[in-house]
């Protein structure tokens, strides 16, 4: 059996984040999982975070120590890459299978059911996902900015993290632009005037005489 082929994705996703550095806390993990896997994949919880690192350590593939404040009361458990668990993740990036990205878009579905909706009620929830889009975007912006300031050259495996956020940049950018080209076609469908709320479905089948 090849290495972690029960392990979620969430798994290698912060064997994958302990695999950039000597070690961080959970604290730390999940800063860096808002800081970037939030744009292109999505942000585990504290509870997720300690839940796979549990698990993790369990197939040996981190290991921990608990580290003493300077004040000598509180300590704070640091996670480290194993040698196996740099393997593991390895094989799993070269070898396992790629899932396709599947796309569960609400907005897109309140919006396939615009005959229902009411036209500013719709109005605002393209507005609203417009400026979503734009805040990710910025958000983006910023963080590809501070990994390029990471001294890439210095660390050239900083450089993958650099170029994916470069594409969470463009991909906002193509999100807010297609929002807004979806909210133009909708202004157009009310100013024709809306389809009546018919409850036959022009792709229904026609049933046989």
């Amino acid at each position: 059996m090849a290495p972690g082929t029960d392990l979620p994705t969430t798994s290698w996703a912060v064997l994958g984040m302990l695999s950039h550095t000597d070690e961080l806390s959970g604290y730390d993990l999940k800063k860096w999982a808002d800081w970037s896997l939030q744009f292109f994949y999505w942000s585990p919880s504290f509870s997720q975070i300690y839940s796979e690192l549990k698990r993790l350590e369990k197939h040996g593939y981190v290991v921990s120590r608990t580290v003493t404040s300077d004040d000598g009361v509180r300590g704070k458990r640091m996670y480290a890459i194993t040698d196996t668990g740099r393997d593991a993740v390895a094989h799993w990036v070269n070898h396992s299978p790629v899932e396709a990205p599947v796309l569960k878009h609400s907005v897109l579905l309140r919006a396939w059911l615009g005959h229902l909706a009411e036209p500013d009620r719709l109005r605002d929830i393209l507005t609203e996902h417009i400026d979503y889009a734009e805040q990710m975007r910025r958000r983006a912006v910023a963080d590809a900015a501070t990994t390029d300031a990471a001294d890439s050259d210095s660390d050239p495996q900083w450089a993958f993290p650099s170029a994916v956020l470069r594409w969470c940049v463009r991909h906002y950018e193509a999100e807010r632009q297609l929002a807004e080209d979806l909210l133009t076609d909708l202004e157009m469908l009310n100013t024709r005037g809306r389809l009546p709320r018919s409850r036959e479905s022009p792709l229904a089948p026609v049933p046989p005489e």
